[in-house]
């Protein structure tokens, strides 16, 4: 009597890859999200590469592990992939404390954000 097996979140020629505690901003992450949606996969490891915004590197790989389930886990052909989804969400927060004059002290939040890509297989037109 083994459990059974928990369905897949996304349809049969897609796949997903969750990239949970990346640093920074969700705002500034979904500035570096909204280049890459629906665009094919290699160009879209072509923006991230070349951009100069720092959350981009997280992002490219985040994508590179969605290419790689594609290709390894779900036999997807990678030459027709698109970025269907690249969505982000907060994630969380460290809270930390700088001292200040007249012995004060105030918060400083450091977010964390979670983006989570979903690549297809493109039919051929």
């Amino acid at each position: 009597m083994a459990k059974a097996k928990a369905p897949r979140r996304v349809a049969e020629n897609e796949a997903l890859a969750v990239g949970t505690t990346i640093r920074g901003s969700a705002q500034k992450l979904n500035l570096v999200a909204a280049l890459i949606r629906g665009k094919k996969a290699e160009e879209a490891m072509n923006i991230l590469s070349f951009s100069k915004r720092a959350m981009a590197r997280d992002a490219s790989k985040v994508l590179a592990s969605a290419i790689a389930n594609a290709e390894n886990n779900h036999d997807l052909d990678v030459d027709a992939l698109v970025v269907a989804e690249a969505s982000v969400g907060k994630s969380i927060t460290m809270k930390r404390f700088a001292t200040r004059g007249r012995g004060k002290s105030t918060r400083i939040l450091k977010p964390f954000s979670r983006l989570r890509i979903v690549v297809r297989e493109a039919e051929e037109a």
